[in-house]
């Protein structure tokens, strides 16, 4: 997509602001949806809650990358905190969905978020993309939270749904937590370590929605996981490696439960997802395993 003009949500997150970087360095102009009255000639006003897009500033587009939604982890999970979960996914999406299909031009893609929560607790057992939605709160947010991009499809804008891992990266998500307890030495294993993190370095995950942009064929579930998911004993280890400090400490599953309440159980719980799609629309990743990506980050 040779100098587009591109629409992104959620433009001040983890992933958002490095994926702007990454577009505007190599040349598309890039409009960021923003809560308040635009300031430039590069915000466009929306609110999910609402449902208000300022559709206007959509005019042109040739992709809308739809990345915003309330923080999985920020929060104990409290019934409220999960109605902003699902309501921050689902009515922000709705929204942009239904100003994409109002358009006289429609964008050639929307590619909108997802997670792999849709799988829920795996286990020891890979899955892909054909693998059927999992039990409990995020596979039933990550089934709604697709499902809102019904209005864009059916208006024949080609929809991708990126069922992102856990990614690593400094500056935010889980591993910009892990980063400062393993360089103080206080990191170590989450409950018994076996459970499966399907990870994915930081800048593996902008080129692989790069090339989902750039990629017609694709359509649907895609996901953003590295080819070879390891567990949470194994994650602490190359920590240590890497960091060169000890990872003596373990939290053990009982106390995570009362930290973190619901939330623990995803925390606790087995991924182990294969980015099928991505590898057979030919996605080389830089850094597959998790030492790279962990170097990576602190690059």
């Amino acid at each position: 997509m040779p100098h587009s003009r591109i629409a992104v949500t959620g433009s001040t997150g983890l992933i958002g602001a490095a994926l702007v970087r990454s577009l505007r360095t190599d040349g598309h102009e890039v409009v960021r949806l923003v809560r308040h009255p635009a300031r430039s000639g590069d915000e466009v006003e929306w609110d999910p809650k609402r449902g208000y897009v300022d559709v206007a500033g959509l005019v042109g587009c040739d992709a809308v990358v739809h990345l915003a939604g309330a923080g999985v982890g920020d929060h104990r999970w409290t019934e409220a905190y999960k109605r902003e979960i699902r309501d921050s996914r689902v009515l922000g999406t709705a929204a942009i969905a239904d100003a994409v299909a109002s358009l006289d031009t429609p964008p050639k893609v929307l590619l909108s978020g997802s997670a792999i929560g849709y799988y829920g607790d795996t286990g020891d057992r890979a899955v892909d993309e054909s693998a059927p939605p999992g039990d409990g709160f995020l596979p039933s947010v990550c089934v709604e939270w697709e499902a809102a991009t019904a209005a864009a499809e059916e208006a024949g804008v080609r929809t991708v749904h990126a069922r992102t891992g856990l990614v690593v990266a400094r500056e935010g998500g889980a591993w910009g937590r892990l980063f400062p307890l393993f360089r103080a030495g206080l990191g170590g294993r989450l409950g018994n370590g076996r459970q499966y993190w399907s990870f994915i370095a930081l800048h593996d995950h902008i080129a692989a929605m790069r090339h989902i942009l750039d990629t017609p064929e694709l359509s649907g579930a895609v996901n953003l996981t590295g080819p070879d998911p390891v567990t949470n004993g194994e994650v602490t280890a190359a920590m240590g490696r890497v960091l060169h400090r000890p990872t003596l400490f373990t939290a053990p599953a009982p106390a995570l439960r009362i930290a973190l309440g619901d939330f623990a159980e995803d925390v606790l719980g087995s991924q182990r997802v294969l980015p099928g799609r991505l590898l057979d629309a030919g996605f080389s990743f830089a850094f597959p395993g998790i030492d790279a990506a962990i170097h990576a980050a602190l690059r």
